[in-house]
């Protein structure tokens, strides 16, 4: 199919919805609502259409007046100065029609659990960690969303071995599913007297947040642990079984939160957590080929694959998915210089997209 018969048929469901929704004979029904929300999210595709149209009628039209032997010649001249802007624009709308054409994540636009995990390195990786996760909450910051941790075991050198946040604002998951993977650090740590250059790593997980309508969980599927909340070195942190573990028993999979005095609440941020992994573990299914197929151009998101490396000695920061390099390593980790990494990564993205609709 050309790509001007897929802007037709977009047009043509638009205009099929907008005589449904005004002839719909039980406003406020879910049928009702459903094509209403079809239609409002087709409209920004609709008129990028009717944007292009007139751009490429008025391109048209010059041309004509330019290869019309009887037009003023002032006139001609207008229009063959025109024509290089003319064409301009028609690419660049024709640009920006493919891109709202792509097929869009599902999970975009919802909030994000981010886990981050120490790797290979000891207490290096521990505090490299910690360092990442610092980075996240300042880039958070900078985006304006909210940023709140769910559970943390911090290492006795003030690192972190492991950590648990949510995040949550506008385009969330859109912009922070790329990071997930092995981020590696080359520095010399504090503790090293001889300037030797180590290697540690730590891991990254970034999982849509989902709701209970989303993920159903059944209580016989559910082992529910409590105990007393500890801190780094073990010492405790409060003297109640307010810490929550809970256990999925089909998957295995298991979460704890003990940030929270609550035990009700440290319950229900784990329930949060435990469904954003489970939604994963189906999401990560049922893109399998799709990823496959992209493998080569963004990475797989696979959390056993090497994503990024952050050198210290020489200030750098090299995204391997993409072969992009930024010697900004200090911005980076403070936040706002993340987003020329991020915005590379989705250009990308959107170009391999791209390339799949020729």
């Amino acid at each position: 199919m050309s790509l001007q018969d897929s802007l037709d048929r977009v047009v043509a469901r638009h205009e099929e919805l907008q005589a449904l929704v005004a002839s719909h004979p039980e406003p406020g029904t879910k049928d009702y609502t459903d094509k209403l929300k079809e239609m409002s999210d087709l409209e920004p595709l609709v008129q990028a259409i009717q944007r292009l149209n007139d751009a490429r009628r008025e391109l048209a039209d010059t041309r004509a007046m330019l290869d019309d032997p009887e037009a003023d010649p002032e006139l001609r001249e207008i229009a063959e100065a025109e024509i290089p802007t003319l064409r301009e624009r028609v690419e660049s709308l024709e640009h920006e029609v493919k891109l709202k054409l792509l097929p869009r994540d599902a999970d975009d636009e919802r909030n994000a659990i981010l886990e981050v995990r120490a790797g290979t390195g000891g207490d290096e990786a521990a505090l490299f960690a910690a360092d990442l996760l610092r980075m996240y909450q300042r880039y958070a910051a900078h985006r304006g969303w909210q940023f709140e941790i769910i559970s943390m075991q911090e290492s006795e050198q003030g690192g972190t071995k492991e950590a648990t946040a949510r995040v949550s604002g506008q385009g969330v998951f859109a912009r922070l599913k790329f990071e997930s993977g092995v981020h590696r650090v080359q520095r010399v740590p504090a503790t090293e007297s001889g300037g030797r250059i180590h290697t540690s790593a730590a891991t990254v997980a970034v999982l849509p947040e989902v709701q209970d309508v989303d993920v159903h969980l059944e209580d016989k599927d559910l082992r529910i642990d409590t105990f007393r909340a500890q801190g780094a070195g073990g010492q405790h942190v409060n003297t109640t079984d307010s810490a929550v573990r809970i256990t999925h028993l089909p998957t295995g999979v298991v979460v704890s939160c003990q940030e929270n005095k609550s035990q009700h609440k440290n319950r229900a941020q784990a329930m949060q957590v435990l469904r954003a992994r489970l939604h994963d573990i189906e999401r990560q299914k049922q893109h399998a080929e799709r990823e496959e197929a992209r493998r080569n151009q963004v990475g797989s998101g696979d959390r056993s694959e090497r994503i990024r490396t952050y050198n210290f000695p020489q200030s750098r920061v090299t995204d391997h998915r993409i072969n992009m390099t930024t010697h900004n390593l200090t911005g980076v980790l403070d936040g706002a210089g993340l987003d020329e990494l991020v915005d590379a990564l989705i250009s990308e993205n959107q170009a391999a997209k791209l390339a799949e609709l020729q």
